[in-house]
């Protein structure tokens, strides 16, 4: 009793120590106060950074995510770009007529994923997806404010060249999304209803125990759960919807905004909207995010490209700028490697490859071969990236707006950069951007409501109580993330990706080799089928 006193009592003293500061100020500052406190020291342990003299220092969290990319690159011989335009003829429905469950029958003891034969029926429902609804589901939790905001943050703190190696960690990054998706596939649970359960919990736990290290993979599998569930409130609650108020209280009025002050009313909106549907489920989820997401890519890459060629002349000069960034940067601390961080940071911020949380949303794919669908995944940080994080980085480029942002601009001012930078070019535009903003946030928060609840139904079942639990607690998180400061809420969503990193990727490493076979089989029936 005494050791839980003490837990408790060293839980709550930051808050106690401050709480003469707290109650002068105002609601939204109280909330960040509080927030910041009981968060900041996991935020300093996932962003420790170790000192390499000269000014370079390097988050320690980077060399996992990038030493676990360039090794996949290399160990499948560089499939990121020998495998791209089969994945294309994938998504196409090329190869459909091998992938039929029918051609199971008689394959043995258990399908390729380690299940029952006995769900072979079931894995052959409608209510599994083809492999194009599979990459758009997880584009929508991808495809949004880490392309608007995070490029903005991004080129403000490392200038033009992070841009640089954002698309490099965007090309390594595709390896990664291959490897754990297949793995996602292969090592997925299908309950008797038919609703799939998969992502790193499953495969960390199945595959590593299929290698003799059960207990190894039932930690990692509880830690990816854990973080998995900050990392719904963080980087896919609390990030979006306060990027979103940011905007919107733009548009009305900056300081004279009835809004100003009033995050927590924003949040409440939004809440009940984020409530009502994913209290629906995973049904209503796909059916509102299929609405939602295509029509505001098309519109936000429209814009995009408008800006861009109506300012053709300048794109050498944008991408001189970006290369030479990369490599040799004036005025930004640590030099290139400084660049290097930011610009891996935000990328893996956006595309989540080597996070694990596409993978849960690829589980569901209705095939027989994991290969395929880890082929189709690896296009989303291509898209993600390479085409989206790319192209908002020209038009802040083009617009003149990276010279203003090494000015001192702070987090928070980020997303009104990329505003800027539109406006700059059509004066209508913000309005449309906020509109675009506040949709893509939704669809992104309904998105990663689902994958924070697998790993919430991973560690405390699958009942209905504990669903409802966890749903309620995330819509509380939607206004604490509206309320809270940004420096705050981007601290805490970028350490609870990163944190999901770490365990997923010591798993895909071992389980490489699973990967491979997988790879393998379904080259060689390509092969055998269409000579």
């Amino acid at each position: 009793m005494k050791y839980k006193l003490l837990t408790l009592f060293s839980f709550l003293l930051p808050f106690l120590s401050n709480a003469q500061e707290i109650s002068e100020m105002g609601l939204d500052d109280r909330i960040d106060q509080a927030f910041g406190s009981a968060t900041g020291w996991f935020v300093e342990f996932i962003f420790y950074q170790i000192d390499f003299g000269s000014d370079i220092k390097v988050y320690w969290v980077l060399f996992p995510l990038i030493l676990g990319a360039t090794y996949f690159t290399f160990y499948f011989k560089f499939i990121n770009f020998t495998g791209f335009w089969k994945s294309i003829n994938i998504v196409r429905g090329k190869y459909d007529e091998i992938d039929q469950h029918e051609s199971l029958v008689g394959a043995g003891d258990s399908t390729p994923g380690g299940d029952h034969i006995e769900t072979i029926a079931v894995e052959n429902h409608e209510g599994e997806v083809s492999h194009f609804q599979a990459l758009t589901a997880a584009l929508s939790a991808t495809v949004g404010l880490g392309n608007i905001a995070g490029v903005a943050i991004a080129v403000s703190i490392g200038g033009a060249g992070a841009t640089f190696w954002m698309i490099v960690a965007g090309l390594l990054g595709m390896a990664s999304k291959f490897v754990e998706c297949t793995l996602g596939v292969k090592y997925r649970d299908i309950a008797e209803d038919g609703t799939v359960y998969g992502g790193p919990m499953y495969y960390l736990t199945k595959g590593l125990k299929s290698k003799g290290l059960e207990k190894l993979g039932k930690v990692l599998a509880v830690l990816f759960a854990i973080f998995v569930i900050g990392g719904s409130f963080g980087g896919g609650n609390m990030f979006q919807v306060n990027q979103a108020f940011q905007l919107v209280e733009n548009i009305t009025g900056g300081e004279a905004s009835f809004l100003h002050g009033k995050g927590w009313l924003f949040g409440l909106i939004m809440a009940v909207l984020v409530g009502i549907v994913i209290i629906g489920g995973i049904k209503k989820i796909a059916k509102v995010t299929d609405k939602i997401v295509p029509f505001m890519v098309v519109i936000y890459v429209a814009a995009s490209l408008f800006v861009i060629f109506a300012n053709y002349t300048m794109i050498g000069d944008a991408f001189l700028q970006i290369f030479n960034g990369a490599f040799s940067p004036e005025g930004i601390a640590g030099g290139a490697i400084g660049v290097l961080v930011q610009g891996f940071r935000r990328a893996a911020f956006s595309n989540e490859a080597g996070v694990g949380s596409a993978s849960i949303a690829h589980s569901a794919v209705k095939t027989k071969y994991a290969a395929s669908e880890g082929m189709v995944a690896l296009l989303e940080p291509f898209i993600d990236t390479v085409v989206v994080c790319t192209m908002t980085a020209l038009v802040l480029i083009i617009t003149g707006n990276v010279t203003a942002a090494n000015a001192g601009l702070n987090d928070a001012q980020a997303i009104l950069l990329t505003s800027g930078a539109f406006e700059s070019a059509i004066s209508w535009f913000p309005y449309v951007l906020t509109v675009a903003v506040v949709l893509f946030a939704f669809s992104t928060m309904i998105s990663w409501s689902y994958y924070g609840f697998q790993g919430w139904a991973y560690l405390f079942g699958r009942s209905k109580k504990m669903e409802y639990l966890y749903k309620i607690i995330f819509c509380l998180f939607v206004i604490v993330g509206s309320a809270a400061s940004l420096g705050s809420v981007i601290g805490f969503s970028d350490a609870m990706i990163f944190a999901m990193m770490v365990p997923n990727m010591v798993g895909l490493v071992i389980l490489a080799p699973k990967v491979k076979d997988e790879l393998n089989r379904y080259l060689a029936d390509i092969k055998t089928n269409f000579k």
